[in-house]
């Protein structure tokens, strides 16, 4: 993978690492529900484009996937005594959704970006994922978000292919630079906070 890893356009601030690492439960907390929320979001899609079969084909497994992650991420909780807690505020979440997604207009651009929003949530996690593998001092830890990056890399190609199976490459392409550029600008004006995922 490269340094921004599936091709982002900024790579994640390096103090990111080591502030997450003196707030290891808040990031596990947090991961916990980014998990959660991707499988909901997947359940979503389907839901929302059930006729389009080779999304529901694609998608379904991806579920269970990300529901298993959240598992895993409890399971992680537990071994430290440290409870769920409530649900924070996705703030990185929140500005994607709020930039990049269409109110209006023809129902497949509203499925790419739907498609290319969790591409991009996936792409940033996977880069994530693979900081916290190489250097984070845990090794179960490390070997954990290792094996989370590799599907979280998946899961974006998931993404991509099927926004190319609905829509011309080309316009896929053209769109996925513009939300790679908003995402920049997104984390440019964002704090570093080592008690979240993103």
């Amino acid at each position: 993978m490269s340094l921004t890893t599936l091709g982002l356009e900024l790579p994640t601030d390096p103090r990111w690492v080591n502030i997450d690492e003196m707030n290891i439960g808040d990031i596990l907390i947090d991961h916990a529900y980014c998990e959660q929320k991707a499988a909901s979001s997947c359940i979503s899609l389907i839901v929302q484009y059930s006729d389009k079969e080779e999304l529901v084909e694609v998608l379904t497994p991806v579920v269970a996937e990300e529901w298993g992650h959240f598992q895993r991420v409890l399971k992680e909780l537990r071994k430290r005594n440290i409870p769920l807690g409530r649900q924070r505020k996705d703030e990185y979440v929140n500005q994607l959704r709020s930039r990049l997604r269409r109110s209006i207009g023809d129902q497949k651009e509203q499925l790419m970006d739907n498609l290319l929003i969790n591409a991009l949530i996936e792409a940033r996690s996977c880069e994530r994922f693979k900081l916290l593998s190489e250097n984070i001092a845990d090794e179960g830890l490390r070997k954990f978000y290792r094996e989370l990056m590799i599907s979280e890399a998946g899961h974006y190609r998931n993404f991509i292919e099927l926004a190319e199976t609905y829509l011309p490459a080309e316009r896929v392409r053209e769109r996925w630079k513009e939300f790679l550029a908003v995402e920049a600008d997104i984390l440019t004006n964002m704090d570093v906070r080592g008690d979240r995922m993103h």
